[in-house]
């Protein structure tokens, strides 16, 4: 007996040993692939050079000021990422610099200044996040080749990343912070406490009505409920994948629902928010667009990782590298609607286009911080840019006019208002869209906080093109109202289509009384019914420092050839419209014989908004209230309250209806229309009326944190 438990014994201490043994071999595995990582980029040699001849005595550089912290100045990264930089040059293994002497003094040197003043910015992201993340590289990378008194020095810089600090608030911010956190305790060899805060880590991806991922695969970063998709949202994946990555095939590796609702909001969310996938939407932008290259490319990176962590929707994130690496063309196509964001988008091989809103339920633009985003006044009032390249708008920011932005009502002012008065709370609820996933239909109930002008706005979405239509439009006041249909970099001739032919248009400003259509581009304007128009193509002058103060903000003046096309409503409009199509990925050849799209408008009121694409059998109608249209000889369709619907016929029978409540108030929505169906679902019933002559269809709606999202019936 006493033999038994001491084998027993035995076998437990060599499974707890092994167990330990296996947490460690995990945890160095972890370690090495991390420092893989910081040596991965390459190594500038010249520039390192260069560095290591410029650097001064006391271990900092004349082309930065070491005296401004404020949040528009703090050159200081500069002085980290030199750091960090060395440190990559000094043991990179093919670096020509390996094991240098002169480059080990300029890093010694360059790192002793900072701990021997330990700086802090005024901007608490620097703090918490910039200089930790910039040291914890050091510390990886340089190891043992630091000293111990450098060593204790560094942790508690780095330990200013921690779940306490102040940004470690549910959004963005706190996956940062809990990696350099977990970085800090490899570098320890802290096992325990590094598997906790892994959990902690693969605990944030989660959904949230508050502060981050939302339940449509949106991203707010803060409680104003702006749409941070594509600035904090694409951090918060980026950190995510990054980790996933690092610990598959280890002890430490995420679980698979996690990892799924991961790759979910990276494709359904993110991906879906950029141009082919592979450039970020200008809508979706916030004071972002005010940083000079923040509208490139994206890299593959963050797939790459997902991939290495699972195999799930394998294919499509394949996709998203191949067409990141221009090696081959997009076949994506969709219609999504963020309706915890206010936020549309549509794509098409050929085309990308998308809608920004705002409603009661959020605010229209982030506040401008740290003096970035300072003229994005209007930059939600219904902003539908255009694109097929992707680059239409790449840089343009500081030549642009923020009161023409693609898609917008605005009041035509003087000047903007004080950049105080950028970030307003949305005045009216009805602000939403409706879709199947591939087709679909937004509306703006739109009231300015910023002037006195209102109109109701709608876009139709279809394969080929999509319709713009206003009405409603009031005003109380002198300015005139102009709605915008583009602003982009100018590219080549723009040609106008009037009753009296074609023209090329000389650049400059021009009025146009009858125009029926519009090219540049590769893009078509047309109009329903002959407009006058304005429209210019020339240069436009401006300067980055005017839109963004930050300290490295070019401050000359630089100039870029615009197209710019608007209509003017006039000024004191009383119940203004407007009725244009957008053709994209178009040629002049079928904008001049095929200027006639299968595109009816059936209503454009304050009442109803509706259109019809003829090819496709689909019909969108907008109810502001309780109404009913003629679709066709056979089929009228009717709602008994305000809300949108989308038909799909065969041509003369209902086959699919999609609706959706754009004021997140209803539990039920009753659509009518003609055609004799009964049938019963999960979530509907279609009931035949005899003595109406009508299908009275009663749909239920998803309530709480899916409260707008669309319903579609199939019959």
């Amino acid at each position: 007996m006493k033999h038994t438990i001491q084998l027993a014994f035995l076998f437990l201490l060599i499974s707890l040993t092994s167990g330990a043994i296996g947490a460690q071999s995990d945890l160095e595995t972890i370690r090495k692939r991390f420092i893989a990582e910081y040596l991965e980029s390459g190594v500038d040699q010249t520039h390192i050079q260069q560095l290591i001849s410029t650097i001064k005595p006391d271990g900092t550089w004349a082309n930065i000021n070491y005296t401004d912290v404020s949040k528009t100045g703090f050159q200081h990264g500069e002085h980290l990422n030199n750091l960090v930089s060395m440190c990559r040059a000094y043991k990179k293994a093919d670096s020509k610099l390996k094991g240098n002497k002169k480059l080990k003094a300029a890093i010694n040197s360059a790192l002793d200044y900072w701990l021997d003043n330990g700086f802090i910015c005024e901007n608490w992201w620097w703090n918490q996040i910039g200089t930790p993340n910039a040291m914890i590289s050091v510390l990886m990378v340089m190891d043992t080749d630091l000293s111990k008194e450098q060593i204790e020095k560094l942790l508690p810089i780095v330990g200013r990343a921690n779940l306490n600090a102040s940004g470690a608030r549910p959004s963005g911010d706190r996956i940062k912070i809990a990696g350099i956190l977990a970085k800090t305790l490899l570098f320890q060899r802290n096992e325990a406490q590094f598997a906790e805060i892994v959990k902690v880590i693969e605990g944030e991806i989660k959904f949230s009505m508050a502060r981050g991922m939302q339940y449509d695969y949106s991203f707010h970063h803060r409680e104003d409920w702006v749409n941070n998709t594509l600035s904090y949202g694409l951090g918060y994946a980026d950190a995510f994948a990054e980790w996933a990555a690092i610990v598959s095939e280890t002890s430490y590796q995420f679980h698979e629902k996690p990892l799924h609702q991961l790759v979910d909001y990276y494709l359904d969310g993110i991906c879906k928010m950029m141009i082919f996938g592979k450039y970020p939407d200008t809508g979706a932008m916030n004071r972002d667009i005010t940083r000079s290259g923040a509208q490139e490319a994206f890299g593959t990176k963050t797939p790459e990782r997902l991939l290495q962590a699972s195999d799930y929707r394998k294919s499509e994130l394949e996709e998203i590298i191949r067409i990141r690496k221009g090696e081959g063309k997009a076949t994506l196509s969709h219609a999504t609607f963020y309706w915890n964001s206010d936020h549309f988008s549509f794509q098409r091989p050929d085309f990308y286009t998308s809608v920004r809103m705002y409603s009661t339920r959020n605010h229209n633009m982030e506040y401008p911080y740290n003096g970035e985003g300072l003229t994005n006044h209007h930059r939600g009032d219904g902003t539908n840019y255009i694109s097929v390249t992707g680059l239409e708008y790449q840089d343009i920011s500081p030549v642009y006019d923020w009161q023409k932005i693609p898609g917008t009502t605005i009041l035509q002012k003087p000047e903007l208002p004080a950049e105080e008065e950028i970030q307003k709370q949305g005045l009216t609820d009805f602000v939403g869209a409706v879709t199947d996933g591939k087709y679909g239909a937004a509306v703006f109930d739109f009231k300015s906080p910023h002037d006195p002008v209102e109109a109701r706005k709608a876009w139709f979405f279809f394969d080929k093109e999509y319709v713009c239509l206003g009405a409603g439009i009031n005003s109380r006041t002198k300015l005139s109202v102009v709605t915008t249909l583009n602003q982009c970099y100018l590219n080549g001739d723009v040609l106008v289509g009037t009753s009296t032919g074609k023209s090329v248009l000389k650049a400059g400003e021009h009025t146009i009384d009858n125009a029926q259509w519009i090219y540049h581009n590769g893009i078509g304007y047309i109009f329903p019914e002959a407009q006058k128009v304005g429209l210019s193509n020339h240069a436009q002058t401006g300067s980055w420092f005017k839109i963004n103060r930050q300290i490295d903000s070019p401050k000359e003046e630089v100039s870029r050839d615009i197209f710019k096309l608007w209509i003017n409503h006039g000024s004191s409009v009383q119940n203004g419209s407007y009725e244009y199509i957008v053709v994209p990925a178009t040629s002049l050849n079928d904008m001049e014989t095929n200027s006639k799209r299968p595109i009816e408008i059936l209503a454009n009121t304050p009442e109803i908004q509706a259109v019809k694409h003829s090819e496709l059998n689909i019909s969108q109608v907008v109810f502001y209230q309780s109404g009913e249209i003629q679709l066709s000889p056979e089929i009228k369709v009717g709602c008994d309250s305000p809300g949108i619907v989308m038909i799909k016929t065969d041509g003369k029978a209902v086959k699919t209806i999609s609706v959706a409540d754009p004021a997140h108030k209803l539990s039920r929505i009753h659509v009518y229309f003609n055609g004799k169906i009964s049938k019963t679902g999960d979530n509907f019933t279609a009931t035949w009326n005899e003595h109406r002559q009508i299908t009275e269809l009663a749909v239920d709606l998803p309530q709480a944190m899916y409260a707008g999202k669309s319903v579609t019936i199939d019959f």
